[in-house]
């Protein structure tokens, strides 16, 4: 896919213009060229972000989403929680994995803009006008890669992984499909984790 249809396809995903998006697509890029795969179709590929909760540039996710293939309705992507925006990628086939995480100069970059100002006062990102957005994403989307980001050595990786079930059973409580191993038993009752007052 064209670097330019790929930001299509992730400004549609994403919903708004910011530099955190444009940036996931551009450091999955890179990992995928390092580990020579392509788009994730199903659970090949496996992603590693660093994002926490509630923090700035989480719109880093959804670019990596987009570019790798990797998403959470798949299960083969996954928060690390560091506050921090690398990526590890994870070719299971191979075993083998990168990371690449963006330099902390380009993100203060990001940060020194018209745009952070705007986003620090609550304006929402779908608010701002396109003459201050578009450069930022056009500034990701153009920048030569070291001055972008920085790309490990291929390492060697391999990924445990919690076994897909099929087996489901009703919350008798709410009526509601819920997965066996994560009902519960209580009063002899099988319930959902909610329904159990465990949520």
């Amino acid at each position: 896919m064209k670097k330019q249809e790929l930001l299509e396809k992730g400004l549609w995903f994403h919903g708004h213009k910011c530099p955190a998006m444009p940036m996931g697509l551009r450091v999955s890029l890179a990992a995928m060229q390092a580990l020579d795969v392509v788009r994730a179709g199903a659970g090949e590929l496996v992603a590693l972000v660093e994002l926490d909760e509630a923090h700035c540039a989480t719109c880093f996710a959804d670019g990596v989403q987009v570019a790798t293939g990797c998403t959470f309705g798949k299960g083969n992507i996954k928060k690390l929680h560091y506050g921090k925006w690398g990526l590890t990628l994870i070719d299971k086939k191979q075993g083998k994995a990168v990371r690449v995480a963006p330099l902390a100069a380009a993100m203060e970059a990001n940060k020194r803009t018209e745009f952070m100002t705007q986003r620090k006062a609550g304006v929402p990102p779908t608010v701002i006008p396109e003459a201050i957005s578009q450069p930022l994403v056009d500034r990701v989307m153009n920048a030569p890669d070291d001055q972008l980001f920085r790309i490990s050595e291929v390492f060697d990786y391999q990924v445990e992984e919690l076994p897909h079930t099929f087996e489901s059973v009703v919350c008798e409580a709410c009526g509601e499909m819920v997965v066996e191993r994560n009902a519960r038993v209580q009063g002899g009752r099988v319930l959902c984790i909610p329904c159990a007052g465990l949520g």
